[in-house]
């Protein structure tokens, strides 16, 4: 039965594929034999299969493996396929299903954690240790939670630690008989033709002709903009790449440019075109090289490069001679989402996680302005800017378009959210026109600090800190917060706030009334007993909901933000 859906899009009388059925050897409990296949089709794609339950459990992963921690690609379940098919290398011809060069690119061991890996197939999660002769480490499969016709979409992420990628002359040799494509495409020693059935289904001739109407589309346009976008090519000597001086980009010097904000809402659009992106909880960059100087400026300018000096190397050693690239340095849990809070306790701590700088947008290279250009040219190029960066340099790209089906995902894993942008949008520097968008997963947002309570029990230092936003030009508050702080934090805060003491209280709205009950507690006899300070610093707080009268519900601190002014902090939600 496991075999059902291979056979019956084959015919044995005609084709030489393996049908099948011959007697398995004995298994070992959590591991079993992995082989990836490198296969250039119509599209060049690898085809990952692992030994499970008498067959080789397959999809087809467009871009590989990813080698970066945290780092996801899409994978696509196609049909089981029979063992024999693990050491095939050669040619299927063209005309037949799947017709390339195929070669046998890696193969060795998987182990599991547990002793059920078809269980963990069924439920749409399997977390496997390779040991193959190329890849090495730990990666996870993760079903996507689709609708009932996309339940072949998986996702293959990097977890554990970060594998080096191997270099392009091992990317490009088999594994088994160490030719590259080009030599077993020239040897032609070993042919299968499966004369699988196609589907010739009216829902299938109807998609195949928006494809073909999509791709003619898609070539026009490219045709119609060839002379207004940028490339690059080889430049100088040194190896450089650089930017095709087009007559009609505007000459710009490599500055700091004030970052293009999302507008959060509730619901993706109905309507548009619009790509997504992950939205990373960390701290927005806006990166500046200009030959050997580097300037990594936060969103209100203050200059960064102490603080992430590795950042300021992997800038440097970009290959172009000017560029100004925006996006978001994170620190990564051990479930590769990104913590503000760890970002914060590397700095406030001595911690040392890791960071990275996921680069989403490229606003400058090499003398030229990009920021008219469309969204998807800017990160056309970008990506190629990025191709041989290593960590802690990282290409953020889009990870597809189905808002609603992203969200489900994004929700599961307990990640940040989502960005959306519109695919030709062009950047409009310091505004929130809407072209951008965000949808959040959590409640989480920035708040000005305006005071704090004094201590109780055992507890040192200051008690909750007292935060609120802006609206109508007046701070408002928005309740007390205490939780999140550590022994190395609340001294650390202390002494901050100290420095920005004043008298009075900064909040509008405070003490008032609410209901005929003070609001959170605070008399004004209780007044007299808070430490107020200068609304100068901003906090990062996450928190279950707004309650009915307009205050935080079980909120916890994350940590300071020191790349946002507290006049631009207003209510999100």
């Amino acid at each position: 039965m496991r075999l059902t859906e291979y056979k019956r899009k084959r015919d044995f009388r005609k084709t030489a594929e393996p049908a099948g059925g011959k007697p398995l050897p004995k298994k070992v409990k959590g591991a079993s034999n992995f082989v990836i296949q490198k296969h250039a089709a119509r599209r060049l794609h690898y085809d990952f299969r692992l030994e499970m339950d008498g067959v080789l459990k397959s999809w087809a992963l467009p871009k590989g493996l990813p080698w970066k921690r945290g780092e996801k690609h899409l994978a696509v379940e196609v049909e089981d396929h029979p063992l024999e098919y693990a050491t095939f290398e050669g040619i299927i011809p063209e005309g037949q299903y799947g017709g390339g060069t195929v070669m046998v690119w890696d193969r060795g061991n998987y182990h599991v954690y547990g002793e059920q890996p078809v269980k963990s197939l069924q439920e749409g999660k399997l977390h496997l240790v390779l040991d193959g002769e190329k890849a090495k480490g730990e990666w996870t499969l993760v079903r996507i939670r689709g609708r009932d016709d996309q339940k072949n979409q998986w996702l293959i992420l990097k977890t554990g630690d970060a594998a080096k990628p191997i270099s392009n002359k091992v990317e490009d040799r088999s594994v088994k008989t160490g030719r590259t494509m080009k030599q077993i495409a020239q040897a032609r020693d070993a042919e299968w033709e499966s004369n699988r059935k196609t589907d010739e289904s009216p829902t299938s001739q109807f998609k195949a002709r928006v494809r073909a109407a999509l791709k003619k589309k898609e070539d026009e346009e490219i045709v119609g903009q060839a002379h207004c976008l940028p490339t690059i090519e080889p430049g100088s000597r040194s190896g450089r790449p650089t930017i095709a001086a087009f007559s009609d980009l505007p000459s710009a010097k490599a500055r700091f440019v004030e970052p293009m904000k999302a507008r959060l809402v509730e619901q993706p659009p109905a309507t548009g075109d619009w790509i997504y992106e992950l939205k990373f909880d960390g701290i927005r960059l806006i990166a500046v090289k200009n030959e050997n100087s580097v300037s990594l400026l936060s969103r209100n300018e203050n200059e960064l490069c102490g603080r992430f000096p590795e950042i300021l190397k992997a800038i440097k050693n970009l290959p172009a001679r000017e560029c100004v690239v925006d996006g978001e340095v994170v620190a990564l849990d051990e479930e590769g989402r990104s913590s503000f809070q760890l970002l914060q306790a590397r700095e406030m701590e001595g911690r040392k996680s890791p960071i990275y700088f996921y680069a989403f947008d490229l606003l400058q290279l090499d003398g030229k302005s990009l920021i008219a250009l469309p969204l998807e040219a800017r990160k056309n190029v970008l990506e190629k800017l990025c191709a041989d960066a290593s960590d802690p340099i990282r290409y953020s790209g889009a990870i597809g378009g189905d808002a609603k089906q992203l969200l489900d995902e994004v929700k599961r894993r307990g990640l940040e959210g989502l960005v959306g942008k519109q695919r030709k949008s062009v950047y409009e520097a310091g505004r929130r026109s809407g072209a951008w968008i965000k949808l959040k997963c959590v409640s989480e947002q920035e708040f000005v600090i305006g005071g704090y309570t004094p201590p109780q029990g055992a507890r040192k230092h200051f008690g909750a800190i007292l935060v609120g936003y802006y609206g109508e030009n007046q701070l408002r508050f928005a309740g007390k917060v205490g939780t999140g702080f550590t022994s190395k934090t609340l001294p650390m805060l202390h002494k901050k706030f100290q420095k920005e003491a004043r008298d009075d209280c900064p909040f509008v709205d405070l003490p008032s009334k609410q209901n005929g009950q003070w609001t959170q507690g605070i008399t004004p006899s209780m007044m007299r007993k808070m430490h107020w300070v200068n609304p100068k610093f901003v906090a990062q707080i996450k928190f279950a909901e707004w309650t009915r009268d307009g205050k935080l519900r079980a909120p916890v601190f994350l940590g300071l933000r020191e790349d946002k002014k507290p006049s631009d902090v207003v209510r999100e939600g």
